[in-house]
């Protein structure tokens, strides 16, 4: 009999920006301040309009992992961080194997008090 699936939620919230830079940065101190378990970047090719001209972009897209009561810390780090004037910021709960969501789990910290200038 094969054993029955197990699944836990992890938030995953996603931003742009312009560099790879900026993504690291982005990506690294979420990472750093414990607020997220891992972040990714990748390129990607933006279409939008802003400022009424469409526009079309080379941008660099943020993945961040990180549990569910987490996710008001995070988007205030990331939103007192962000280069962009108004910085996409999308979040979603996705349902991952147990074991890697109790990884998640072990590396954001919920109750950690950061420093000033932190991050």
């Amino acid at each position: 009999m094969q054993d029955a699936l197990s699944l836990s939620p992890v938030a995953v919230v996603t931003t742009t920006v312009a560099t790879q830079a900026q993504a690291d940065h982005l990506a690294q101190g979420a990472v750093t301040a414990l607020l997220a378990a891992c972040g990714q970047v990748e390129p990607i090719t933006s279409h939008y309009v802003w400022q009424a001209q469409l526009e079309q972009s080379a941008e660099w897209r943020v993945v961040l992992k990180t549990l569910p009561q987490a996710v008001a810390r995070l988007w205030a780090w990331l939103q007192a961080h962000h280069p962009y004037e108004v910085p996409q910021l999308l979040l979603r709960t996705e349902y991952a194997d147990s074991a890697y969501a109790a990884w998640v789990a072990a590396q954001v910290h919920l109750q950690l008090q950061l420093p000033d200038g932190a991050g």
